[in-house]
């Protein structure tokens, strides 16, 4: 009762903030809710899978790549359009990538990700003629549910249309991927995760059920990094970096992947801890090094784990 209390309040302060924040503070929403959605599909395969993807940010840049392209050479766009073919093209890739990494588990399948993700990244740094090189490719403005709003100045169109536009495919994303979690298949899934010797002995396929938690996991990388494109107006050969694969797993670790919404939380907190840190000292790396230390060894469960552990020990008290 509690959870969807909170639940309730969270999703009507985030159909508030447009009339309470400032510009400023609403465009930090906007990389929060793409990556929202990026790390719903990565806790699939993380927590849900047991399999840990240092290459995920892959994904991400065939999303966002595919808005650039769209909206610049086949001068397409529509927003659900580009959302489409980022889910389409990350799915034919993870199914291609993901034949060979499913076949390997803890470490051998991290290193395989992170190598076809520093691939990829050579890829787009290299051919300068088709991606831009490291000065990346153009991301024009696209249209919502088919209304053209090239008229309306930037920051309105991010911090009104465009904001409410990114928090209903989070939504959408959250419902879908609550469905997948607690359906037959997810529960596979954690039969996978914790015993997979005994769910191949039941008759479970379990590198079949890895390879779609990888597939279904991509869709969701690539539909997010499509969201990362237009408040920037600029994609570039970073967004598929290795350091990219790590902040998403940083922020799956900060929330806490044991729960359904800790990597959501903790999307929001690494957004805004790192503005903040960053406007502060320049060193954040180190700040964010010291934190992921703290989680792993004094609250493994992240922050949702803290916040369970806290309000259990408040019950008892009571």
């Amino acid at each position: 009762m509690k959870g969807r209390v909170a639940l309730g309040l969270a999703i009507l302060a985030l159909l508030a903030l447009p009339f309470v924040l400032s510009p400023y503070r609403l465009l930090l929403m906007l990389p929060f809710m793409a990556y929202g959605v990026i790390l719903l599909g990565l806790n699939l395969l993380f927590g849900h899978t047991g399999l840990v993807s240092f290459g995920h940010a892959f994904f991400v840049g065939i999303g966002a790549y595919t808005g650039a392209f769209l909206t610049v050479r086949a001068g397409i766009r529509s927003l659900e359009v580009i959302v489409l073919v980022a889910a389409v093209l990350g799915a034919l890739a993870a199914a291609l990538v993901g034949l060979l990494c499913v076949r390997y588990v803890k470490i051998y399948f991290g290193m395989l990700t992170l190598a076809f993700g520093m691939v990829f990244y050579t890829f787009l740094l290299k051919f300068y003629r088709l991606t831009g090189g490291d000065e990346g490719m153009r991301v024009l403005r696209p249209s919502l549910l088919g209304l053209d709003l090239g008229a309306m100045p930037k920051t309105d169109y991010l911090a009104g249309p465009y904001y409410y536009y990114s928090l209903g495919i989070l939504a959408v994303a959250a419902l879908v991927m609550w469905r997948i979690v607690h359906s037959p298949f997810g529960l596979c899934l954690k039969s996978v995760r914790d015993n997979p010797a005994k769910a191949e002995a039941l008759g479970l396929g379990v590198t079949r059920y890895r390879w779609h938690a990888f597939v279904i996991s991509a869709v969701y990388a690539a539909v997010g990094g499509a969201l990362l494109g237009p408040p920037t107006g600029n994609v570039d050969p970073t967004l598929a970096y290795w350091t990219q694969s790590g902040n998403i797993v940083f922020m799956t670790l900060l929330g806490g992947f044991a729960s359904f919404f800790g990597p959501i939380l903790g999307a929001f907190v690494f957004i805004f801890l790192q503005d903040t840190v960053m406007s502060v000292v320049p060193y954040w790396r180190l700040v964010f090094g010291a934190i992921l230390a703290f989680i792993v060894i004094w609250a493994p469960g992240g922050l949702m784990g803290l916040f369970a552990r806290a309000g259990a020990a408040s019950s008892s008290r009571a």
